[in-house]
């Protein structure tokens, strides 16, 4: 599955009342075995002695100074290709943006209207910040501080996007049913997804709903991780499409692109 490298899939989700556990992380072994669990940070994972070499991070990575009409060019790439899954691919600010919302100190309600301030003063035409962006903004901030500061981990962290990889998984057709509904697990969408992994490898009980409540995460959380580590596989294997072919850059030299 994974061409004799140990790979990762990566989705965040929300943290444990004591603060950590923000992210729900899947490792592939090279003979294909496989476990799950959250981590805190993402050197969490990476930083670790028998850390995965490629991992696939369903989060933006790669932050424009301006952004034009829909979006980043992956985004506007994708879209179409999901039908009625495109508005699960939000549209991310610019790097200003995102930052302008990260002190916690300030109250929400104000970190989200700086946010929109910035972002509408940095994109053509102006445009706003949806809630569901600015909720993981926290985590963009993390990736791009960690990726700039450590400009060598581009090669091993790369972004993706889970109906992307479902797309890909389904033999290039969109998935024709959601996973949530109203903010709401919803089974069909779920079983679809379960449906397909079970065929790249991933077990009915590893993707479970019980393996995903003994991890405290939401059940699309944990199916979302597999889907990544899937497309970890693929990119290790030199199989991967990516959306641009050949990635943009910002302007820290960090990859805009997502892959599948």
């Amino acid at each position: 599955m994974s061409a004799g490298l140990r790979v990762a899939g990566v989705d965040g989700c929300p943290r444990l009342a004591d603060g950590s556990g923000g992210w729900v992380a899947v490792i592939v072994e090279p003979g294909g075995g496989m476990s799950a669990e959250r981590i805190t940070r993402l050197t969490d994972l990476i930083d670790r002695p028998d850390a995965p070499q490629i991992v696939a991070v369903d989060m933006p990575i790669g932050l424009p100074e301006r952004i034009g009409p829909g979006g980043r060019a992956p985004e506007r790439l994708v879209r179409p290709k999901l039908g009625d899954r495109q508005s699960s691919v939000f549209s991310i600010p610019s790097r200003a943006a995102v930052y302008a919302a990260l002190d916690e100190s300030i109250a929400e309600d104000q970190r989200y209207r700086h946010a929109c301030s910035v972002a509408r003063a940095s994109s053509q035409p102006p445009r706003a910040v949806s809630k569901q962006a600015f909720h993981i903004f926290g985590k963009i901030a993390e990736i791009d501080r960690l990726l700039r500061a450590r400009p060598a981990l581009a090669g091993r962290i790369h972004e993706c996007h889970p109906e992307v990889s479902f797309w890909a998984m389904n033999g290039g057709h969109a998935l024709d049913v959601a996973k949530k509904v109203r903010n709401a697990p919803y089974q069909p969408g779920l079983a679809k997804r379960r449906e397909l992994l079970a065929v790249q490898g991933f077990e009915d009980a590893f993707t479970s709903p019980l393996r995903a409540r003994a991890l405290k995460v939401g059940e699309d959380d944990l199916i979302d991780a597999c889907a990544a580590a899937w497309t970890a596989g693929r990119i290790a294997r030199g199989q991967a499409v990516g959306f641009p072919v050949l990635p943009e850059r910002d302007g820290e030299g960090l990859p805009i692109q997502i892959q599948a």
